[in-house]
């Protein structure tokens, strides 16, 4: 096996990018406190050409070299505003038309490849702080909320691991 040449990739560039057709899907990370976290995200959110990013809270936001390091040029490409409150965020959405989907383990909660996925709505993926999840505030805001299914000892996977594959399965599907 050999490698793929970035020619061969045929990626777009940042030009196309921001003139790309986005698929509807916003991601709002709640209260996440890592940079690293944050630079994942974004740099997941390029590779599945996603609408926005919406930082809130205690979110750090770019620039900063420790989300640039992760997020490889991505704050450059993706949409992202900075909300101070979680709550106005879902708001907001919501009277733009999106779904508000928390992806966290809660009692209610649908797996995600059972989740019944309409192409022709728009949707707004919450992910929440690394220890306590998604807020309180923002699952009473929710209409509804994906979890994952998993085995293993530990109750959780790190938010970008879990944005990862949120958001291909979300891409796959609507990309």
């Amino acid at each position: 096996m050999q490698k793929k040449t970035m020619d061969e990739l045929e990626r777009i560039s940042k030009a196309q990018f921001l003139e790309a057709k986005k698929i509807p899907v916003v991601i709002l990370l709640d209260d996440v406190r890592s940079m690293n976290n944050v630079g994942s995200v974004f740099r997941t959110a390029d590779v599945f050409i996603m609408e926005a990013i919406y930082l809130c809270g205690i979110t750090p936001q770019p620039p900063h070299r420790d989300i640039n390091k992760t997020a490889l040029g991505a704050t450059e490409t993706v949409t992202w505003k900075h909300v101070a409150k979680i709550e106005d965020a879902i708001s907001s959405l919501k009277n733009e038309g999106f779904t508000i989907i928390a992806i966290e383990q809660v009692h209610g909660s649908v797996s995600l490849e059972n989740f019944n996925l309409d192409a022709n709505k728009k949707y707004a993926l919450i992910l929440g702080n690394e220890v306590s999840g998604v807020s309180d505030a923002a699952l009473a805001l929710c209409d509804a909320a994906i979890e994952l299914s998993q085995g293993g000892s530990k109750h959780s996977l790190n938010i970008s691991v879990t944005a990862g594959i949120v958001s291909w399965w979300f891409f796959s599907r609507l990309g």
